[in-house]
């Protein structure tokens, strides 16, 4: 987590799920002259142009990596920066010698000694020290930038004055510069930044927001700037932290190391949970910080549920398929450990004689009601029936082929949508074959949406390590989606008229997320999902054209923004969902945003 480079060594390898990133890079992150020259000239049309000061603390660099370092600044096409280094005390002779001779190089390149060693946090808060820009990115001693990258920020800036806090997608180098292991982000993702340190590279924040928090703390070495954006994320808002979907940062990673921002894992991971945790402490939310199940080095954070239990109405629509039913609705009954809840089965239909015997023997049950709901298959109509009748604070929409695996699936999910902010919570389902069926739903995924990671191993860790943490999505399925019914009637519910099969969770997410609200997808919940079992494939013969249409309606009703899903990024396929690499990407350039001036043949065509 943060700073540390002392990572798992599965998180050193080259990152299985992206392929032939070496084409990628050729293709889409090589600028060409053509490109340099339109930069230079998307700098002259900047309505501002805001000095932005590179802070980077030094110890004891190996000379080439540090001379690396310092010319991949110097090579920055943005012209309006400065270098503020802090020398951390470094005993190598070679530190002091190339900090000086690059100082006498360019003006732009401030320097400081201290005389004893500080470690991480006390020599970058040296750094801000020299700093006078109106906006400071860090940057390790050892990692190189692209020559776009502060462009790429102040253009950024440009276009969002207001923004106090910026982060790029990043990657790794090796020893022989060899770039690997891409990490394409979300945008700001506040419950995936609880459990990991996403921001990290390259971070940029507005000069007189660090001023305000203090710097960096002592005593959190290791994760310094992970506990560094908590502290600036209490003195902002969501919109003002911004994302740049582009590769703006190398992460130099040795097989050994002996940088002073090398610590060990424990250490940094213990420096991140209580930053995390005096975090919550000084937000008021009685929160437990704890490692995340299946991925010790990240975080989850365990939200309470008040005393009494709110009561959850759990809806479960059916059509025969009693066997799937009974084991849906015993597990919900018996094998959850919710003490408030009730289940409301809602009857399309059903026919068989053994099916109507099983709702015959529920009657008089305890916590468990069974309504008819008389008419064709509809399932956004049928739940709607079912919220009507709901007692409960909040609802749960429960699919028939559901399979409870852990009792206390459902106070994970309550906890989470208890919370004011979030209008809706989806569960980690599995096939029968363990493997994954939902993780999540990104949108604009083979048309309109889809869900992610699908058929991945239970034990997988995911694009890194998303299987294993909550976050923030667009979209979870209504298989499993726990929300307060409050949120449901806000944004009028599942759309019956349009939407009477397919898409219709989509489409209420999506308006879920349109009134302000975060959605939430935990892999703490755990069940199997037998995905259709009781109604079908849609791609049946009959089917096909009630299906064409309802993906017609949510392209016309959701347009352009269902292929620019903030909790995804355009590096990423939308042919596929398993974060494989997007050729082309779908980013758009801002130095080709407008007309450039004819430029020669032979500019577009040569590479750097």
């Amino acid at each position: 987590m943060a700073a540390t480079k002392h990572k798992l060594l599965q998180d050193l390898q080259p990152n299985t799920l992206v392929t032939d990133y070496e084409s990628w890079i050729r293709l889409y992150d090589t600028l060409t002259p053509f490109d340099r020259q339109s930069i230079a000239e998307a700098i002259g049309r900047m309505a501002r142009r805001p000095l932005i000061s590179v802070a980077m603390p030094v110890y004891n660099t190996p000379e080439p990596y540090l001379r690396r370092a310092l010319d991949t600044v110097l090579a920055q096409l943005y012209p309006h920066w400065e270098l503020c280094i802090a020398d951390d005390a470094s005993t190598a002779p070679h530190v002091a010698a190339v900090l000086a001779e690059y100082a006498a190089r360019d003006p732009r390149i401030k320097t400081v000694r201290r005389e004893a060693n500080g470690h991480i946090s006390a020599a970058s808060n040296s750094a801000l020290e020299l700093a006078s820009g109106e906006f400071v990115a860090l940057m390790d001693h050892d990692d190189e930038l692209p020559p776009h990258a502060l462009y790429m920020v102040a253009e950024e800036i440009d276009r969002h004055p207001d923004a106090d806090v910026i982060y790029s997608d990043e990657d790794k180098i090796d020893e022989n510069g060899r770039r690997y292991d891409p990490y394409f982000k979300t945008d700001w993702n506040p419950d995936l930044f609880h459990g990991q340190n996403m921001v990290s590279h390259l971070g940029v924040f507005r000069r007189s927001l660090l001023v305000e928090i203090g710097g960096f703390r002592v005593g959190y070495e290791g994760s310094q700037d992970y506990d560094l954006v908590l502290r600036a994320e209490e003195k902002t808002t969501a919109p003002r932290i911004r994302h740049i979907p582009m590769i703006l940062y190398h992460w130099r990673v040795f097989s050994s190391s002996s940088s002073f921002s090398t610590v060990a894992l424990p250490t940094a991971t213990d420096a991140a949970r209580r930053a995390l945790q005096d975090h919550f402490q000084r937000t008021g939310q009685p929160v437990r910080v704890e490692p995340a199940p299946g991925a010790e080095w990240y975080t989850r954070t365990v939200y309470p549920v008040p005393e009494p239990a709110p009561l959850v109405s759990l809806l479960v629509p059916t059509r025969d398929k009693v066997d799937l039913l009974r084991q849906c609705v015993e597990g919900l009954l018996t094998e959850t450990d919710y003490p408030n809840l009730e289940v409301i089965v809602l009857d399309n239909n059903s026919e068989e004689k053994e099916t109507l015997d099983y709702f015959a023997s529920l009657q008089g049950r305890e916590r468990v009601r069974v309504l008819r709901y008389d008419g064709p298959f509809n399932f956004s109509a049928i739940n709607n029936f079912g919220v009507r009748a709901a007692q409960g604070e909040l609802i749960g929409l429960i699919n028939n082929d559901i399979k409870v695996i852990h009792p206390d699936w459902l106070t994970e999910m309550v906890a989470h949508a208890l919370r004011p902010e979030v209008g809706a919570v989806g569960a980690k389902l599995y096939y029968g074959d363990d493997t994954i069926q939902h993780a999540g739903v990104i949108t604009g995924i083979n048309g309109v949406a889809n869900h992610i990671h699908k058929h991945f191993a239970r034990e997988h860790p995911g694009h890194f390590a998303r299987l294993m943490l909550a976050q923030n999505m667009s979209c979870v399925t209504a298989a499993c989606m726990v929300m307060r019914k409050a949120v449901f009637d806000e944004v009028g519910g599942l759309n019956e008229e349009h939407l009477a099969v397919a898409f219709n969770d989509v489409d209420l997410c999506l308006k879920i997320r349109d009134a302000g609200y975060f959605l939430v997808w935990t892999p703490h919940a755990e069940l199997y999902h037998l995905e259709s079992a009781s109604r079908g494939s849609d791609m049946a013969p009959d089917k096909i054209a009630r299906f064409r249409r309802e993906i017609a309606y949510m392209q016309k009703r959701w347009g352009r923004s269902l292929i620019e899903d903030p909790f995804y990024n355009p590096n990423l396929t939308l042919d596929a969902s398993d974060f494989g690499l997007s050729f082309p990407p779908r980013t758009v350039r801002p130095w080709l945003r407008k007309e450039q001036p004819a430029a020669r043949k032979e500019l577009q065509k040569e590479s750097i």
